[in-house]
């Protein structure tokens, strides 16, 4: 698909200089229609919003409900089963050992490490639907909508529209943030609530926007806080210049329509964390996501931090994951060549998933057909706040080790601004007395749906589509299947489909690929039809045999080809015996 979006792309460029009147006949109806459309801003959002939920629903034959395969998902969908049965956490099961997994933390209490907001949609989810997809279908219409209404305080409402719309081709269809529970539109959605209530309160000071922008950085602070940090300093830096900017408003009408409102907010969602975590931690100033590292991973963040002692681990699984394949890509980003290779992933993962060559197209004509001696200064303020937030937030996701387009959520809605901003700029431009520029505004909406329908028909006309990326460590597009663990959820099928309840042990093999993870559990555990645990040998899984003495035990060969269920031995007497002498 990368390989036909750069054919398409350059097949416009050559188009724009030959003949810009091609392909454009039409069009102009289709526009008129959406500038009426636009111009009913609420209805606009509405519309923007409704279409992204139609828009992955109609997709649904060609990818349904997920499966879960990344540990992140696990976890994420471990924190909306705790929410959907109306806890904050867990406590701890006695035969935790067993089920020790990935990103989840067992003591003071059971719960997942990272932070609630993507848990709390997945919960919805669950709760109105019967199952967390919901949650990412929804999130990912709130997404689309709140970047809609965002673009309308930056941009004339035909193009906030636009925006919209491309949201909903580019991320509300086939990205892996609508198609997994991984994350990425619930913090895209936070970041469009700030960008899109700043310009609305220096122009009006409304209540409703101060509560808004407030809700939007509570919600980035529990999605995505490292980053929410590095975003909310422009913001807030923003608001500052404006308080000691002449003609602004008296201080009194700030204070009782901006200062109050956000404050409030602010304060609630503070005490609100503080809350959450010392009901999952035992004190409000340290997180799971920190109990978590503090537990399990000697690697630090950073490069430019030293490697922590090894933690004695009860699993292998765990040993090879943290000391084998985090370790190494702690090694790679201490040396000049390896720093470089990451930074370049990051950056290349960024631009591919964002932008891509259809998105690219308009940033590079704006620079290429600038006048002779153009400077920063002559760019307006409001894009040169727009490109420090995502400098100040893409500077943030190079800095750690590891790094994912989800982390740059929050900054969704601006990436969209800029490139909005650079096909109004365009838009003008003419080449021997040639629409051009208008010819290029037409054709990037009109290749990005066009790439929508060759990709939602790619099984019909076996096109190449690029490989599950997050496994294999394969950079990500807007359009990138999702890795999904099929055969844990064949089986998961197969034993929900027959009465009883059941214990699975799980046993991999010796190349075992560590990101294919089987041993996760809900909320519930003693309550589930079917526990997952892990092999620890005969001698320590009889424990956990006897404890689950009413269910029926299987045990699964999860590196099998396909991966074999065979029941697995009942315990003999000298098992017993024996047992109670180790005891």
């Amino acid at each position: 698909m990368v390989w036909i979006e750069c054919c398409l792309t350059l097949g416009v460029l050559a188009g724009a200089f030959l003949s810009s009147r091609l392909g454009s006949y039409g069009l102009g109806i289709v526009e008129e229609g959406l500038r009426k459309l636009a111009q009913r801003r609420t209805l606009s959002v509405l519309a923007v919003g409704l279409s992204a939920l139609a828009a992955r629903a109609a997709v649904l034959p060609i990818l349904p409900t997920p499966e879960p395969a990344i540990h992140d998902e696990f976890a994420y969908l471990l924190l909306a089963d705790t929410f959907a049965h109306g806890r904050l956490t867990n406590p701890p099961h006695p035969m935790w050992v067993h089920f020790e997994s990935f990103h989840i933390i067992w003591h003071p209490t059971y719960t997942s490490m990272f932070y609630p907001a993507q848990g709390l949609i997945l919960a919805l989810g669950q709760v109105l639907a019967h199952h967390p997809f919901g949650g990412v279908w929804l999130s990912v219409g709130l997404m689309c909508a709140a970047i809609c209404w965002m673009l309308q305080g930056w941009l004339p409402p035909e193009w906030a529209l636009l925006g919209g719309l491309l949201a909903v081709i580019r991320l509300g269809t086939f990205s892996y943030w609508a198609n997994s529970y991984w994350g990425g539109a619930v913090a895209a959605t936070g970041g469009a609530l700030v960008l899109g209530a700043l310009p609305r309160i220096k122009r009006s000071q409304r209540v409703r926007d101060a509560l808004l922008i407030g809700l939007g950085l509570a919600i980035v602070a529990n999605s995505r806080p490292y980053e929410g940090l590095f975003f909310g300093l422009p913001v807030t830096a923003a608001l500052l210049t404006w308080l000691r900017a002449k003609g602004r408003p008296s201080l009194p009408l700030i204070a009782r329509r901006v200062a109050a409102p956000l404050l409030l907010v602010l304060v609630l969602t503070l005490l609100a964390m503080g809350y959450y975590f010392w009901r999952t931690t035992g004190s409000p100033w340290s997180t799971p996501f920190f109990v978590n590292m503090h537990l399990y991973n000697p690697v630090p963040y950073f490069a430019w931090q030293s490697l922590k002692p090894a933690p004695a681990y009860h699993h292998d699984v765990m040993r090879a994951f943290y000391v084998g394949h985090l370790i190494g890509e702690y090694y790679q980003s201490r040396t000049i060549t390896g720093l470089a290779h990451i930074e370049l992933s990051g950056l290349v993962g960024l631009w591919s998933f964002y932008l891509g060559p259809a998105l690219t197209v308009p940033l590079l004509l704006v620079v290429a057909t600038a006048p002779y001696g153009f400077t920063w200064k002559e760019i307006s303020e409001e894009t040169r706040f727009l490109l420090l937030v995502c400098g100040a937030v893409v500077v943030a996701t190079m800095l750690p080790i590891w790094s994912s387009p989800h982390y740059a959520a929050p900054i969704t809605c601006a990436f969209y601004a800029l490139v909005l901003q650079a096909m109004r700029k365009i838009g003008a431009w003419q080449r021997h007395s040639r629409s051009t520029g208008l010819f290029m505004t037409r054709a990037v909406p009109s290749v990005c749906l066009l790439l929508l329908f060759l990709r939602a028909g790619a099984g019909p006309l076996r096109l190449t589509l690029p490989a599950e990326w997050p496994a294999l460590n394969r950079v990500p597009t807007w359009c990138s299947p999702h890795p999904a663990n099929l055969e844990r959820a064949s089986v998961l099928r197969l034993l929900e489909q027959n009465p009883g309840c059941y214990l699975v042990i799980v046993r991999y093999g010796p190349n075992h690929e560590v990101h294919n993870e089987w041993v996760y559990n809900g909320a519930d555990v003693d309550g589930a039809k079917v526990v997952w645990a892990r092999d620890m040998g005969a001698a320590r899984n009889e424990e956990l045999v006897r404890y689950f003495k009413d269910r029926r035990i299987w045990l699964v060969n999860a590196d099998d080809h396909p991966p074999t269920l065979v029941p697995y031995p009942i315990l003999t007497e000298k098992s017993e015996v024996r047992s109670r002498k180790s005891d």
